[in-house]
């Protein structure tokens, strides 16, 4: 697949950088809280490896099968049946994630900035601003991202230091207190499942303009993500304590109370900056990821045409799929992981597999 449009290897490491960081980085201390208490922390470490194994698989068969993207290269390693019943499962998967995302972002902003304005505006103008970066393509919203990742961590690093301030390292103890299985379930929760995100890799690769540098790139995203967030939610522990799991948005509350408590008010500002900024880039990503895969799967050259109606049809759904805010907690907590582990981990580690026997069978035959 020939395409004008580049990223460079520092724009794809900050696109995996925003696009894993913006949504969990409010989420997913309350969730791994939840099942992990005060070792949920720990779960950092196994989440990671599996996003170590995401890397290495989408650039494996991204070296066997250049300028191609995972909807290209299934068919020529599952045949023409196969192939389009992958891709047909990936355009829901991406479909269902957007609204996921943009539900969450509606949510978020209702409850705590519009609590009067009607949800399907929210939703609605949210979504027309990513479609139309989605229409001026990936390089744009990559140099866009740029600026956005920088602009987050301006904002992060003073709140993770003002947090430090008013932590307590006595709420992290008993370390292991429960035995080791929390931890791990800790792990296949979203925490497990964020980390697979870097899948995306995926459809982002046949723009990299050096392809040699995905993997080293990748890496050093997956760590800088992995840091953060064992940062974030060890401190969302020591600051909340037992409260943590409880709370939807675990962080934004020791944002708040830092702003209380400190020589800074009404900090929650810089929380919902990151917020909408980070939800800008995932979306517009994911967007461009779905009208991508739907072009790939027609044989279209074109994505740009299905932009529009696949914008309406995801406003629908951000409406549609779930009922209420306890719903989508629910399937982030629950059901979101085994969708995950089966888009992102097992269909990847399968057509690798696939496709090493099919090399090794044919070399074989031709020996």
């Amino acid at each position: 697949m020939e395409t004008s449009e580049k990223i460079t290897g520092s724009q794809l490491g900050f696109l995996l950088f925003t696009f894993v960081v913006s949504t969990n980085m409010l989420t997913v201390p309350g969730i791994m809280a939840m099942f992990g208490k005060q070792d949920a922390w720990m779960a950092i470490v196994p989440s990671a490896l599996t996003g170590l194994i995401s890397i290495w698989v989408m650039t494996a068969l991204a070296n066997r099968y250049p300028g191609m993207t995972i909807i290209q290269y299934s068919s020529k390693i599952v045949g023409n049946w196969l192939g389009p019943l992958i891709a047909l499962n990936y355009l829901y998967y991406w479909f269902v994630s957007i609204a996921t995302i943009t539900m969450q972002h509606t949510g978020f902003i209702s409850t705590l900035l519009l609590p009067r304005t009607p949800s399907i505006v929210a939703s609605l103008s949210f979504l027309i601003l990513c479609g139309l970066a989605v229409i001026a393509g990936i390089e744009v919203i990559a140099r866009c991202n740029e600026f956005i990742s920088i602009l987050i961590l301006v904002f992060l690093i003073p709140l993770l230091i003002l947090t430090a301030g008013e932590a307590n390292p006595a709420a992290i103890k008993p370390v292991l207190g429960n035995g080791l299985l929390p931890v791990l379930q800790s792990t296949v929760s979203p925490a497990g499942g964020f980390m697979n995100q870097l899948f995306i890799l995926g459809w982002l690769l046949p723009y990299l303009n050096q392809p040699k540098k995905a993997r080293k790139v990748s890496v050093i995203a997956l760590a800088g993500i992995a840091v953060l967030i064992s940062f974030i939610v060890m401190l969302t522990i020591m600051v909340l304590g037992p409260l943590t799991g409880k709370l939807t948005y675990a962080f934004l509350s020791v944002i708040q109370y830092i702003g209380i408590a400190g020589s800074f008010e009404r900090l929650e500002a810089l929380a919902v900056s990151m917020w909408v900024m980070g939800c800008f880039v995932k979306v517009a990503v994911s967007l461009f990821i779905l009208c991508l895969s739907v072009s790939q799967l027609f044989k279209l050259r074109n994505y740009r045409q299905f932009v529009f109606p696949i914008t309406l049809f995801s406003l629908i759904g951000s409406v549609w799929i779930f009922k209420n805010g306890s719903e989508l907690l629910n399937y982030l907590a629950f059901t979101f992981p085994l969708l995950a582990f089966f888009n992102q981990s097992f269909l990847p580690l399968s057509l690798l597999a696939i496709d090493t026997i099919k090399r090794r069978v044919e070399h074989l035959r031709l020996q």
